[in-house]
């Protein structure tokens, strides 16, 4: 199943517990949940996907500091500064990758070499084009953020997927440093410091230029 077919299944999964849960349970605060438990089971899933593509997609040159700096420093932009250890093991020409988000540790190797290409074939396939997805909050509805979205994507399932982002960013290494340093968990903030590579993984974008309605978002409940 290629990385489309499976985000878009993930938002199906959601969208089904969302209208479901609410009728087979009649505890709101249990529904309630059982959701947010699912919810980050996918996410955890797809955090490990991420991580083993990023892994087989490094480029390791030499096990040289410069080199696996630079690994490192790829790592960081999409996990969060911090959250990374990676180890030469120059005998193996290898070495071994450690990520912590949170309290999920993920573990991979990248051997020195060229990138693997065993994922080509799905990089061939076709990508959805990016359409505007401007967005607005219900407290303040006259200040619109213009995103992109893929065309693959309905305005209710890019919703869906932002808000998913931003439980992932906030509960992060990164999200959680930022609310240590009293940076106020709020949208914007997420917006403004979220990687753009986590964006992109689920077929969004920061920056769109083309108008269209805008899409009130319904923000996640503070925990």
């Amino acid at each position: 199943m290629s990385k489309k077919q499976k985000s878009e299944t993930q938002v199906e999964v959601l969208q089904l517990l969302k209208s479901v849960l609410p009728k087979a349970v009649s505890d709101g605060r249990l529904a309630e949940k059982i959701y947010s438990a699912c919810e980050k089971e996918i996410s955890a899933k797809s955090r490990v996907e991420h991580f083993e593509k990023f892994c087989s997609r490094a480029e390791l040159p030499d096990l040289n500091g410069e080199s696996v700096s630079e690994v490192q420093r790829q790592f960081e932009e999409s996990f969060g500064k911090g959250t990374v250890s990676i180890i030469p093991h120059p005998k193996k020409g290898a070495a071994s990758v450690e990520v912590v988000v949170d309290n999920q540790v993920l573990e991979g190797v990248i051997k020195v070499g060229p990138a693997a290409n065993g994922e080509a074939d799905e990089e061939q396939e076709f990508k959805p084009k990016y359409v505007p997805f401007p967005i607005s909050l219900p407290a303040d509805p006259e200040l619109v953020w213009v995103l992109g979205r893929g065309e693959n994507l309905t305005t209710d399932e890019a919703a869906i997927l932002l808000s998913k982002a931003q439980e992932d960013f906030w509960a992060s290494k990164q999200g959680q440093k930022l609310l240590r340093d009293r940076v106020e968990r709020s949208f914007p903030e997420f917006i403004s410091r979220v990687p753009s590579k986590l964006l992109s993984e689920i077929g969004l974008k920061r920056h769109y230029k083309e108008p269209e309605a805008v899409k009130q978002l319904k923000l996640p409940r503070a925990r």
